[in-house]
């Protein structure tokens, strides 16, 4: 785990779990809610999270987001980012809507290289790694409500925690992670770019 500073917890998620719960209500639901933002959307074995992100967790996913695509238009790597894109595997009773995900290289890959989830309330609802092992996502990046980061790489069909990224080889984690520290998105970029450019 890669360590950072301490957030102030200030407000929360909305965390709604329904149990007993079909595939076919899952679709059900995605279908009722449509292409309108707010509600993300989770389902696993049976079970339906419904998550309505807090201000504060929007910021922290945003603020990592711009960092490492700053970083990866500093150092010409192939990413494509496709946000909260719903992923779905019916034959494993898995479904995601991710904070961000990532492809590295080619964008006509089914599933993404790497997601970005945010636990900032102290309620999480269903084991997003579990949801994201099933569906065969590569990498995974939990950010923590003290500020931390979980970088976890799948491994012969389990995760593995590793302090470097497997995806992005090239990335040194605990740095990028550093530049969280900064009070806005504006000032962490800038900083990021800046260092990139005295490195060279």
């Amino acid at each position: 785990m890669v360590a950072v500073a301490r957030f102030d917890e200030v407000e929360h998620d909305q965390h709604v779990v329904l149990r007993g719960m079909s595939w076919q209500d899952f679709e059900a639901l995605l279908a009722l809610r449509g292409d309108r933002a707010g509600v993300r959307m989770y389902y696993l074995d049976g079970e339906i999270e419904l998550m309505s992100p807090a201000k504060i967790h929007e910021g922290r996913k945003t603020m990592l987001a711009r960092l490492l695509e700053q970083w990866a238009l500093e150092t010409d790597v192939d990413l494509e980012g496709f946000g909260s894109w719903t992923l779905k595997k019916e034959v494993r009773e898995a479904g995601a809507e991710p904070d961000e995900c990532y492809v590295v290289g080619s964008s006509e890959k089914a599933v993404p290289d790497l997601v970005i989830e945010v636990e900032w309330s102290r309620v999480t609802g269903l084991a997003k790694h579990e949801i994201y092992r099933r569906l065969g996502v590569r990498e995974l990046w939990t950010l923590k409500n003290d500020g931390s980061l979980l970088v976890r790489v799948l491994e012969k069909g389990a995760w593995a925690e590793r302090i470097k990224s497997k995806v992005l080889p090239k990335l040194d984690v605990a740095w990028l992670v550093s530049f969280l520290e900064h009070d806005t998105q504006s000032k962490a970029v800038r900083a990021l770019r800046a260092g990139l450019r005295k490195r060279r």
